[in-house]
């Protein structure tokens, strides 16, 4: 049994989801509050007190939240790089649904242990139908820069990466895809991801650093 595993949530996981909360940006623009109307819709469900005791239902309203502005196509896409290619349609489906679940599901559980950051957006980049929106999250004993890279896909800003202190989710995720795939096989990740996700599903895993 090959003993290298991957590292589904990465720390990516616990840095992005606390930029989902914080206070109203001084830096604003279309692109940016595409993000911000994502970012205060999750605040709203996560402070609403009707729903602490409907989790199912308040994990709904979260997955559809930050489903609405990530585009899974292109995370999958950009995360499987050659390999992407090299699968059948029905193959791409499968993975991009187990990937939106993972996501989804690790998000969701570190958005429930919200706690008052302060996120600023400090400016914006566009190229195209390419945009980078830069924001900076203020905690008591550090700043962490949190840059989003969006596209404009069917006239709707979403995100498709981000940048943590310079270092990419998608770029780690490829080189931990790739290198399964390498050694092990495509089916191989397809069976880890499926084990993580029913891993998270059931025992409502709060780390998102775990390792497949």
């Amino acid at each position: 049994m090959v003993k290298e595993q991957l590292k589904v949530g990465f720390t990516v996981i616990g840095f992005v989801v606390i930029c989902l909360f914080g206070s109203p940006s001084v830096f604003a623009s279309e692109i940016t509050n595409k993000l911000k109307a994502t970012i205060d819709e999750v605040i709203e469900i996560v402070t609403d007190e009707s729903l602490k005791s409907q989790e199912k239902v308040r994990r709904e309203k979260l997955r559809e939240a930050i489903g609405k502005r990530f585009n899974y196509k292109q995370m999958v896409m950009r995360s499987l790089a050659r390999n992407w290619n090299n699968r059948t349609q029905k193959e791409q489906e499968k993975f991009q649904d187990l990937f939106k679940r993972l996501l989804e599901n690790s998000y969701a559980s570190k958005i429930e242990s919200y706690s008052d950051e302060e996120i600023n957006y400090i400016g914006e980049i566009v190229k195209g139908k390419y945009a980078l929106v830069k924001t900076e999250i203020v905690r008591r004993t550090s700043t962490i820069e949190v840059n989003y890279k969006m596209i404009l896909d069917k006239g709707e800003w979403k995100v498709y990466d981000f940048l943590i202190e310079g270092v990419s989710m998608i770029r780690n995720y490829r080189s931990q895809f790739t290198k399964i795939i390498r050694k092990e096989s495509f089916d191989a990740l397809v069976q880890r991801l499926s084990a993580k996700i029913e891993e998270i599903e059931s025992a409502d895993e709060k780390s998102g650093s775990e390792k497949l």
